[in-house]
């Protein structure tokens, strides 16, 4: 198993959260709580301001945005890119937690069952089980509930998940 220790979740229905972006607010709350793990300047910003930056809409955050959006707003100092579960498995090794999106309906798995439909989390570890490989996940909490970590199997969910990498680079 390999995890991602002090890292600090946090739920998308917080108070400090725009009510009307909460119900979408999962894609800026996971970049949120990543860039606070890396210490980031941009986490001093209002998740409702980062939302905005990152154009969050009433149906969610498109993945292509995320990381387009923010990679410009980072700059060239940080390294915003797709990575499949070996690069995931190698960020979380090197103390670096991933973004995952959910997506069932844009990757046209409308039928199936899944812990999410459309949801971002930030990954902050995996275990590999004889039944294959387990993600460890903030999950962004619910209305009324704080964030919590889980444990949702990769094998189950992988027509639907991608990871974003979200890298500070040594360029200054």
């Amino acid at each position: 198993m390999s995890s991602i220790k002090g890292f600090q979740g946090k739920s998308q229905y917080d108070n400090d959260i725009d009510v009307r972006f909460r119900p979408s607010a999962c894609g800026p709350v996971t970049a949120y709580t990543i860039l606070r793990y890396h210490k980031n300047e941009t986490t001093n910003d209002s998740i409702d301001h980062l939302y905005r930056l990152l154009g969050g809409t009433k149906i969610g955050l498109f993945k292509w945005r995320f990381v387009r959006r923010l990679r410009k707003l980072l700059g060239p100092e940080w390294i915003v890119v797709d990575c499949g579960i070996e690069g995931l498995k190698k960020e979380i090794d090197e103390g670096r937690p991933v973004a995952a999106k959910f997506d069932k309906w844009f990757s046209f798995h409308w039928f199936g069952k899944f812990v999410f439909d459309y949801h971002w989390v930030p990954v902050i570890g995996f275990k590999e089980t004889a039944n294959g490989i387990m993600l460890i996940v903030h999950d962004n909490g619910g209305r009324n509930r704080d964030s919590r970590v889980r444990e949702i199997a990769y094998e189950s969910h992988k027509d639907i998940l991608s990871f974003v990498k979200i890298e500070k680079t040594t360029v200054a």
